[in-house]
């Protein structure tokens, strides 16, 4: 799996020593750290773009984050594309959930999916924060969702 920094430099370590490293780096200067987790899609015609980052938070002095894009050909209902950005998020969260335990860094998983009703993304909410609350995770939706609806969203449009 290929990670990115938002400046397009491709990680050459895996993504958790990329994280840890970053983690020790941040904490030594004194910043306390919160990950946020967050998948969004974009259909353009017969292929999907799916964008997940993981959204390094330093408490009031912004933050940083790191993109992995794949792409499929697989045609699916709404639900289904957003039920999939959860998927791969949580598998994201889940990858990196012990090392964060370990520097007691707190974790967030964010789904872009709106809790307003008129919107076709809601009919994936109750099924997606069930998942993700069942995985253990902070679940947060729209509009506090930034890491997917913000951070993730830019990299697929």
């Amino acid at each position: 799996m290929t990670w990115k920094k938002f400046s397009g430099e491709v990680i050459q370590t895996s993504i958790l020593e990329e994280i840890e490293q970053a983690i020790i780096r941040e904490t030594e200067k004194g910043y306390k750290l919160k990950v946020c987790i967050g998948t969004d899609s974009q259909v353009k015609g017969l292929i999907t773009d799916f964008a997940t980052v993981i959204v390094l938070l330093r408490a009031h002095h912004g933050g940083f984050m790191y993109i992995h894009q794949e792409k499929s050909s697989q045609q699916v209902s709404i639900k289904e594309r957003m039920l999939m950005e959860v998927q791969k998020s949580i598998e994201t969260a889940y990858s990196i959930c012990d090392l964060l335990d370990v520097y007691d860094v707190a974790l967030e998983v964010h789904a872009d999916i709106n809790t307003n009703p008129s919107f076709k993304s809601n009919k994936a909410l109750n099924d997606a924060m069930g998942y993700i609350l069942s995985m253990g995770f902070i679940f947060k939706a729209k509009p506090e969702a930034f890491a997917s609806s913000t951070c993730a969203d830019k990299m697929v449009h």
